[in-house]
């Protein structure tokens, strides 16, 4: 039985499979008489120091084990404890309505799971899982309930579970763990994160796998594919045993290209830079050979908290980032928030087309508040690196104008309070909508910098709600209309003598490497596991090569065509394997 999910680690094993089956936690409901309540709360704030403890206790075994590039999922997890609406609506409930600690947690969780399931992007989605784990646990203390780890696995398995939380990941006995397999999850889930940093295979958003296989039953996780295969016949299973031999040899040759420059066979250059959104992921610059950062997201800053975060604690984060990636650069992203991704302190108005509405730039241009707090923030952090600030969704250049407007009435402040920042700091516009990309020329004259990101970019063009199902085939990253919109970005820019990134999902498609090469791009960035291979394409080709095929696919008039185009002329697999 082959099953199709999500690729979220790279790798593939073969092993027992560990079915770990979720236990019920049955939440009792019974009423306090009011001169309890008191107690009943300190019961409640009781559970919490334990939670808080234990919590504690996981973050210092996973920086042990891994380092400090992680833990920092454990501090999301301390902030959503100490976060006063989740206390204060759980003592609020216990309160009014007489109810016993248990009941009201639950009640709470129950809402936030329901907010959670309605946002559309899926990084935000998955943070549901952050509360789940953190309520679970402080429903088991309130229970008196054991927490049970996989810390005593007796033999090498792959867990099979339908999700997995951070502290399980975090307290599982490792060397008996060859891969994970989940119903649900995505490449920015937590289980996906924790396996990429343990280099464990994982293949997520299974569906039911946790239904349809035993404990015991033998399973073929391919975490580059996202494909498992449940009792595998043994010709199936040889076929894996040798894709594994040669992405074993694949990867030795990858690894040698980690410093090695993303260069085509005529001496074309091409930089290669990495999407972040914590601070600490900028220690994965090195591992997999990241130029920089081209995309670092900032709004994660004001999600999950009931406050704004300080220029301060901004200005902490930013500086961090900036001196552990020096003296490679970094490109900071203003506040994107908006679409579907909402800061609830911020009371933001509910909204019939979200992604049409009042978001990115434009919240940032009606809130100056919270706007020039974080353009101080980010100038204060540039003269500790090499530090560029970048707009998102600009539509129009008086957008863009009022921006900057924002950010030299911001520089005369800090003038005035004797705070260094760097005189010379370049400012960038992402490219995101058709209006952008058709007055792109004019943008050109008043920027540093473009960076397109493709995942707005194809939906605007294309009319098409990516998360619509029905409309799913709508979305196109290689038909004609996208790429001659990028097409047109480059040119416009390159005439101003302004260079242009790709920060959207195609940066990292090995399918798309080719023709963005050959469209002119002059820097992709990617979530930094995708870097080696797409390195390895760049690297196995001509840029007249690329040009000529690029021409060609442009040629044509439909996405299917362009598509089965690039396939039969230079097949990605093929161009791994290519010696150079």
């Amino acid at each position: 039985m082959l099953i199709k999910g999500v690729p979220a680690s790279p790798g593939i094993v073969v092993g027992k499979a560990f079915v770990l089956k979720p236990e019920t936690l049955t939440i009792p409901k019974y009423k306090i008489p009011q001169k309890e309540i008191a107690d009943e709360i300190k019961r409640y704030m009781d559970a919490l120091s334990l939670t808080r403890g234990e919590l504690i206790g996981i973050q210092k075994k996973v920086e042990k084990e891994l380092g400090e590039s992680y833990p920092d999922i454990f501090s999301a997890h301390l902030l959503i404890l100490d976060d006063p609406a989740l206390r204060e609506k759980t003592i609020n409930i216990i309160e009014k309505e007489n109810i016993n600690a248990e009941n009201a947690v639950a009640q709470v969780l129950e809402k936030i799971g329901m907010t959670f399931s309605k946002i559309e992007d899926k990084y935000l989605r998955e943070r549901a899982q952050d509360f789940k784990d953190v309520g679970r646990r402080i429903l088991k203390n309130l229970l008196g309930k054991q927490e049970e780890t996989l810390a005593n696995l007796a033999d090498k398995v792959i867990i099979v579970a339908h999700d997995l939380a951070p502290s399980e990941t975090a307290q599982m006995d490792k060397k008996n763990v060859l891969g994970f397999a989940t119903d649900v999850g995505g490449r920015t889930s937590h289980t996906a994160i924790m396996a990429r940093s343990l280099t464990i295979p994982a293949v997520v958003g299974l569906g039911d796998i946790t239904q349809r296989i035993e404990s015991g039953e033998r399973i073929v996780i391919d975490g580059h594919e996202g494909v498992a295969v449940i009792n595998p016949p043994k010709t199936t299973l040889e076929r894996y045993l040798n894709k594994k031999k040669q992405l074993a040899v694949l990867e030795k040759k990858l690894n040698k290209l980690r410093k090695a420059p993303a260069q085509t066979t005529d001496g074309h250059i091409i930089s290669l830079m990495a999407n972040i959104e914590l601070p600490k992921e900028v220690e994965l610059l090195d591992r997999y050979g990241a130029e920089g950062v081209g995309l670092y997201r900032t709004e994660f800053f004001f999600l999950n908290r009931s406050d704004i975060p300080s220029e301060e604690e901004q200005f902490q984060a930013y500086k961090y980032a900036a001196e552990r990636a020096y003296p490679l650069p970094i490109v900071i992203r203003t506040l994107d928030l908006g679409g579907d991704k909402f800061a609830s302190v911020l009371e933001t108005p509910k909204e019939i087309n979200p992604f049409l509405g009042w978001r990115a730039i434009r919240f940032c241009l009606a809130r100056p508040d919270i706007f020039k707090t974080q353009l101080r923030a980010i100038l204060r952090a540039s003269v500790y690196g090499k530090v560029s600030v970048m707009y998102p969704l600009i539509s129009t250049l008086q957008e863009l104008r009022q921006a900057n407007k924002f950010l030299e009435e911001v520089k005369v402040e800090l003038k005035k309070e004797k705070r260094e920042f760097s005189q010379k700091i370049k400012i960038g516009a992402m490219i995101e909508t058709p209006s952008a990309a058709i007055t792109a020329d004019l943008i050109a004259q008043e920027v540093d910098f473009f960076s397109i990101g493709t995942n707005d970019l194809i939906q605007y063009a294309m009319a098409v709600d990516r998360i619509n199902e029905k409309i799913a085939y709508l979305y196109q990253p290689a038909s004609p209309a996208v790429l001659r919109f990028i097409k047109h970005i480059v040119d416009s820019g390159h005439r101003k003598g302004i260079k242009t990134a790709v920060c959207g999902e195609i940066a990292g498609d090995i399918n798309l490497t080719l023709i963005l090469l050959g469209l002119g791009v002059d820097e992709l960035s990617m979530g930094p596991v995708a870097i080696p291979e797409v390195k390895q394409i760049i690297r196995s080709v001509s840029i007249e090569e690329a040009r000529k095929i690029t021409e060609k696919a442009m040629s044509f008039d439909s996405t299917e065509k362009v598509v089965n185009y690039l396939k039969s002329v230079k097949e990605p697999l093929k161009l791994l394997y290519k010696s150079n």
